[in-house]
Formats: C-alpha cells, structure tokens, sequence
C-alpha cells in the first residue's frame, strides 16, 4: 500500500481548509438577511466584517509573495469579496452614525493599516526578509483574531449561559483550524501553522463549555422564577393578612347572634 508524500497531504488539507473556511465565511448570512428584510442594521456592528476583511486581505497578500499558495491565494480572494458584500450591505441599510462609523473604522483599518503594511514590506524590505515579515504579521493578527472569543467564554462562564456562543460556530472554527494546521505542518509554512494551534485548543475549550452550561441556562431561568414567585408572595402577605384581619372574629360574630336572639325574645 503506497501512502501519500506530504505534498499530496497538504493539498488535501489545504482542500478541506478551502472548504471549511468558506463554509465559515457563509456563516453570518442570516444576519444579513435579518437585515435586508428589516431594511435596518440596528442592534448589529460592522467591526467584526471590518476586521474578518483584513484578515483576508493580509493572508492574500502574503499568499501572493509565496510560491505555490494558490490555496491560501483562492479562499481568501472569496473570503475578501464576501466581508466586502457584507459590509456593501451593511452601510446601505446602517444609520446615518453607523454608516459614518463603519466608513471611518473601513478607512483606519483595510485603507491605512493595510496599506502602511503592503507598503513598508514592499518597498523597504525585499526577498525572503518581506515574506517572513508578512507571515509574522499574519500570524500574530491571527493569533489576535482566536483570543478575540475569550472575552465570550468568560460571559459564559460567569453567566452560565450559552445564548452568545453557538456550538456550530465554534465547532467550524475548530475543523478551520485544524485543517489549516496540518496544511501549515505539511508544506512547513509555521506562520499558517502556529496560529492555529491556538485556534484549535480555544475552539476545543469553547465546545467543553457549551457542553457544560448548555442546560444551566434553564436552571438560572427556573431559579429566576422561582425568586420572582417568592417576590411576588412575599409582597402579596401582608396584605391577605390585613384583608383577613378586617373580617369579624368568631367571638364577635357570636356576640352579635346572642343579641339578635335575645331582641327576638323580648319581641
């Protein structure tokens, strides 16, 4: 049995990260969708198309200094026209503010920062010393993107709710990682690799716990109701109590029969 040589490996995991990535690119079409029908953007933000983009455009531009990197080249050329639709929609249907907002966060950072990027690497630096800059950039914004949702699972955590950390997302985002690890392992790219890593035992430690708190949500409602009902009959005592209070008592009802039966006697 013949197996495969690492070139062929790593076309079959850059294939799958292609897939897989694109996958997760399609991800937030629902999102967008809510908007196209509500005609508004109110309660979304742009910043995460902002910085997904430039992602995508730095990962084209380094694939575009190597050689050989027509995957990292092609899912990130889709991936670039996608975060571009994403945000096109957006601004059409944002608020005059959001639309300044996001225009302005647009021009910061897939204008100015990218470009000062392409610029410094291209024209200062040349050869093996640009392509490793870039990957050293790539790597440490990727590295920046995966810590991005640990602020997420520390809501989780201290809320014990899962509401804002879907398991299909976070379980994409492992497969991404790992298929692009094992591409970054096999054509010995450690910028692609690297990142990775971390992507993988974040995405593995957001999955434990979702499977932790995914039932603990109803406890905190059922706990919630049960101090609201306890609240609610609490407040409601006193009064029954005082609403009794105002009824005759036994002794005096009696009272009151033995003087009706004594008039009917003198009567």
């Amino acid at each position: 049995m013949q197996f495969l040589n690492t070139e062929q490996l790593a076309f079959i995991f850059g294939l799958l990260g292609n897939i897989v990535s694109f996958m997760t690119f399609l991800a937030p079409i629902p999102t967008f969708y809510t908007i196209y029908k509500k005609k508004s953007s109110k309660g979304f933000q742009s910043i995460p198309y902002v910085i997904a983009l430039l992602s995508a455009t730095l990962l084209l531009y380094y694939g575009a200094l190597k050689t050989n990197a027509y995957l990292i080249i092609s899912i990130n050329s889709i991936g670039t026209v996608i975060e571009v639709t994403y945000l096109i929609l957006y601004i059409v249907y944002a608020s005059k503010n959001d639309k300044i907002t996001t225009l302005i966060w647009i021009l910061l950072v897939n204008v100015a920062a990218l470009g000062l990027v392409v610029a410094v690497t291209f024209f200062l630096l040349g050869g093996t010393v640009r392509i490793s800059t870039v990957g050293w950039i790539c790597a440490v914004f990727n590295i920046a993107v995966f810590a991005a949702p640990l602020s997420i699972m520390r809501q989780v955590i201290r809320t014990k709710s899962v509401e804002f950390m879907p398991f299909s997302l976070s379980f994409f985002l492992t497969l991404c990682a790992t298929m692009w690890f094992f591409y970054g392992l096999f054509t010995k790219d450690y910028y692609i690799a690297l990142p990775n890593v971390l992507g993988f035992l974040l995405g593995i430690a957001q999955m434990i716990l979702y499977m932790t708190y995914k039932n603990s949500g109803n406890n905190v409602e059922e706990k919630r109701g049960t101090q609201e009902m306890k609240k609610l009959s609490s407040t409601n005592r006193p009064k029954l109590a005082r609403s009794v209070s105002e009824y005759p008592r036994s002794d005096k009802l009696n009272q009151i029969t033995y003087i009706y039966e004594a008039n009917d006697e003198h009567v």
